[in-house]
């Protein structure tokens, strides 16, 4: 996805789905959440908590509940992403214009906004289990002090990330292979998956 900095640049990007994307932003901007522009796409927020955003994608659009698990939803029309991974976000899914009942997302919006007031938020849960690392990870450390040093200023998710990728391989020569791959990251100082996250 490409770096956007505007919401009417996100809505071109999508224009898919512009017209559509056009009447949930004036849905929502009716009410008193703010526009902001958070990871290329329309986040709307209070007090500067994170509320609602916009998505489009290759078929569908739709609203994100950045704490959707706590609405009502008596109309079943929230569903979650990623089963059994996200805890509280929830999305309205839309696959036309003419499934837009602006009332209904009006009511849902709001509901949100007084979530959020309430103080309705699953609070992220820090990982504080210890960092298993693999042996053939820390025999590469012993030898190269640097990258070792390099390691230990990733945060912990990073780490786990790398630790992880070279314990999922089932052969030896695979693991090597895989620390070969990761070293130059490391010494960048950059995560295993931060190229997609900052796309």
């Amino acid at each position: 996805m490409k770096k956007v900095h505007s919401v009417e640049e996100y809505i071109e990007s999508n224009s898919h789905y512009g017209e559509a994307l056009v009447v949930l932003r004036d849905i929502i901007t009716k009410t008193e959440l703010e526009e902001t522009l958070k990871w290329s796409a329309p986040v709307y927020t209070l007090n500067g908590k994170n509320v609602v955003g916009l998505g489009a994608f290759k078929n569908h659009f739709g609203i994100w509940f950045f704490n959707g698990v706590f609405l009502k939803d008596e109309h079943n029309l929230l569903v979650n992403a990623q089963e059994n991974k996200t805890k509280a976000l929830r999305q309205m899914r839309f696959k036309s214009i003419e499934d837009i009942d602006k009332n209904l997302v009006l009511a849902y919006v709001k509901e949100a906004i007084e979530n959020q007031k309430l103080g309705k938020e699953i609070k992220p849960t820090r990982n504080t289990k210890a960092i298993e690392i693999p042996d053939e990870l820390n025999s590469v450390f012993k030898a190269n002090s640097d990258l070792k040093a390099s390691f230990d200023a990733l945060t912990p998710g990073k780490q786990r990330e790398y630790c992880a990728h070279i314990a999922d391989a089932k052969r030896e020569a695979t693991k090597f292979s895989r620390i070969e791959k990761i070293i130059p990251m490391i010494l960048n100082g950059v995560g295993l998956h931060d190229k997609y996250k900052n796309c």
